[in-house]
């Protein structure tokens, strides 16, 4: 079958096609990639993944044409930055 996987830094995108067993996990799929040794900076232990933006387990198994995501930590308080969506809702 065949998945893709996508990771973001802040000023480069990641994207590769890849062809894999059917039934496999995403932790195999990672590794299967080689994105760790390109992106050592990844941590697997306290990074979430997602599948079409859905978070994922590890062990999840993948099916055809799946979107399998490595999200970057957080790492500004969303409570505490102003929002960027241009509205003024004082007036509301």
């Amino acid at each position: 079958m065949r998945i893709s996987i996508a990771y973001a830094e802040p000023h480069y995108q990641f994207w590769q096609d890849l062809d894999i067993d059917d039934g496999a996990t995403v932790a195999y799929a990672i590794e299967r990639s080689g994105i760790l040794g390109r992106f050592p900076e990844i941590n697997l232990e306290e990074q979430k993944v997602g599948v079409f933006g859905k978070v994922v387990k590890l062990d999840a198994t993948l099916t055809d044409g799946d979107r399998l995501e490595i999200y970057r930590p957080i790492t500004a308080d969303p409570e505490t930055v102003p929002r960027k969506d241009g509205g003024d809702d004082e007036d509301e």
